[in-house]
């Protein structure tokens, strides 16, 4: 088989299993198989596979075609300005989240040395693209998963960046002092879980996914950490952001506030703990 015939073959298989994206995933797939890039499958799209090649090939579409997340097929994902390690331990690290680092460093603009919380770190992604970009941060991240913290730290020393992981459960509350806790907690419920797509639905982790109550508890717990005029950042369900925000307000939060991902919708919300508290 060439190289144009086993991407065509690979994204007629992927729509075929209802992947979303079937041509770049197609491209991305045989690109991994052929230590190459996506755009330079073209430069030669009549070459012959050799059969090393083509098994490759075979054993990467065939993950995909099951409806296994790309990421974890391709054992990496962008975030930010990091290339991190994910599978099925830790949740996909997505571009909503993304938008929560961003407003997690505006908050901390100013500060040179912020003392940084990420409750539920999973793969790190929110803790390490902190403290790459903002070098003063001193960030800690807690999970209750063991094998959530070994990918972690596994991305941490591949980075080469200063954070610390510790297995923990916020359940039992929360023990320092921080200019800012952030977090991406579970919050689909178990109703929602099986209208999901399989990616989700199937493979992602449950219990970083599914879970009710979350976010409060994490709010509340935060509230006893924050230092006078400290910031909570949590992200939040699709069509949640007003029912949050009235949450941290009622716990006693001021200058709440929502945020918008990139396609326009209210998924990040702030709270600010006042020193008068």
């Amino acid at each position: 088989m060439r190289v144009g015939e086993a991407v065509a073959a690979a994204e007629r298989r992927l729509a075929a299993a209802g992947v979303a994206s079937p041509r770049v995933d197609a491209e991305l797939l045989i690109g991994r198989a052929l230590g190459t890039t996506r755009t330079a499958l073209y430069s030669d799209p009549e070459r012959e596979l050799p059969a090393e090649e083509a098994a490759e090939v075979e054993h990467l579409v065939g993950r995909r075609e099951t409806r296994e997340p790309l990421a974890y097929v391709l054992g990496e994902w962008g975030f930010r300005r990091l290339t991190l390690k994910v599978d099925r331990r830790v949740l996909v690290p997505r571009p909503e989240t993304e938008v929560v680092v961003e407003r997690c460093l505006e908050l901390l603009r100013g500060l040179d040395r912020p003392v940084v919380l990420d409750v539920g770190t999973g793969s790190g992604a929110i803790a390490l693209a902190i403290a790459d970009e903002h070098q003063g941060a001193r960030v800690t991240a807690i999970d209750v998963s063991v094998g959530a913290l070994e990918v972690a730290r596994e991305n941490a020393r591949a980075a080469e960046l200063d954070v610390t992981f510790v297995e923990h459960d916020v359940d039992y509350g929360l023990e320092g002092e921080y200019d800012l806790v952030v977090s991406n907690p579970p919050y689909v419920g178990s109703e929602e879980i099986e209208t999901l797509e399989p990616e989700v639905r199937d493979w992602e982790p449950r219990v970083a996914t599914v879970g009710e109550g979350h976010t409060e508890t994490i709010a509340r717990a935060a509230a006893r950490v924050l230092v006078p005029g400290g910031h909570v950042v949590l992200e939040v369900a699709d069509g949640r952001a007003a029912e949050v925000s009235d949450m941290l307000r009622r716990l006693g939060y001021d200058e709440v506030r929502s945020g918008e991902d990139l396609t326009g919708r209210d998924r990040v919300v702030e709270g600010r703990w006042s020193s008068a508290q």
